[in-house]
């Protein structure tokens, strides 16, 4: 069964929300002053669940997670599972000590790359942020682990994204990852109006395909865009298809992809934030494959019909064919949990 990451099972792990920056855009509102962060022997458990599970890959967010004490000791941990690492930062802290705990530990490191300096500081609030971050890239291509930047994509920055990616190929990245500005945590209150358009979305995906063909097969170009006029064929990738007939018995992760773990213990399909209603629970409360075989029970028909129900309001709808299914999924559901509370 296909899902929305491909053949890739993808456990995201945010293990602090603590971090060096404010950045406007933080989806997690993360920044110096938090303190949420989640015990290594707790996600070392939940890891091996997780693989138990089917999950091939650990995604490890923030906050910033460089941060987290423990990294490397997950990273670890996670390869002893069979999995693959992924490590995603702002880049500033990339410093020698560091890079040789991601040396072996990591199997790609995606820094974030939000523009051309001047904007990059910005939406980084820091004055300092680009150089930082570009001042350890020597460095960390030194260490030949693979590499990527990922673009925040806003109604505003397009036409910065031919320079991200000229950067990028000269940086020597195997990946340029375009996401779309999402109206969630800081950005709600610090970017208001700047998630991209449906106009805006179209020129991207186009951008993002020229992009691809300039950089041939140096570096892979990825949007996280759905082609509309795509769905009915992706309608199992999406969980919008029938359940399938041994739902209550195949690896959970042929059900949900990505499965994600926020800094305070809370686990939620899809992405960060996801409306608590379609949670699995509380991992300080219970083991992950403890919360696999409640939510199989309890809320994946609850789940599934969501992704019915936005599948289909997203086939019935005319127009630029190009949206976010992740953003769509959330706010989805999130609406439906604050109608439901009133």
């Amino acid at each position: 069964m296909a899902s929305p990451t491909g053949c890739s099972r993808i456990i995201q792990i945010h293990p602090t929300r603590r971090c060096n920056l404010r950045c406007l855009h933080c989806y997690s509102s993360s920044g110096p002053e938090e303190r949420d962060e989640l015990a290594p022997a707790l996600l070392r458990a939940a890891l091996t669940d997780a693989a138990e599970a089917g999950y091939n890959v650990a995604s490890f967010s923030g906050g910033e997670p460089l941060l987290y004490t423990h990294l490397r000791e997950v990273l670890d941990h996670a390869h002893v599972c069979g999995m693959l690492t992924t490590v995603t930062t702002n880049g500033m802290l990339l410093d020698r000590r560091r890079l040789r705990m991601l040396d072996g530990g990591a199997d790609l490191v995606a820094v974030s790359l939000d523009g051309k300096p001047e904007s990059h500081n910005t939406i980084r609030a820091s004055k300092r942020a680009f150089d930082a971050m570009a001042s350890h890239l020597d460095a960390l291509r030194a260490t030949g682990i693979p590499f990527g930047f990922i673009f925040t994509l806003t109604q505003y920055n397009l036409d910065e994204l031919e320079w991200v990616a000229d950067f990028a190929l000269e940086q020597g990245a195997r990946l340029l990852q375009i996401h779309p500005l999402e109206d969630v945590g800081r950005a709600q209150r610090k970017m208001p109006g700047e998630r991209p358009d449906a106009v805006e979305s179209a020129y991207a995906y186009i951008e993002a395909l020229r992009t691809q063909e300039l950089a041939g097969g140096r570096m892979t170009v990825q949007i996280d865009l759905l082609d509309r006029e795509s769905l009915e064929v992706n309608a199992s990738r999406l969980f919008a298809d029938e359940l399938r007939e041994d739902a209550q018995s195949c690896p959970f992760s042929e059900l949900v992809s990505p499965l994600v773990i926020e800094p305070d213990g809370a686990v939620v399909p899809i992405h960060y934030g996801f409306a608590r209603e379609y949670g699995l629970g509380d991992l300080q409360e219970a083991s992950l494959g403890e919360l696999m075989k409640r939510w199989r029970l309890e809320r994946l028909n609850q789940f599934r019909g969501l992704c019915r129900r936005v599948f289909d309001e997203a086939s019935a709808q005319t127009g630029l064919p190009f949206f976010n299914w992740y953003e769509t999924l959330g706010e989805t559901a999130a609406r439906g949990s604050s109608q439901s509370t009133v």
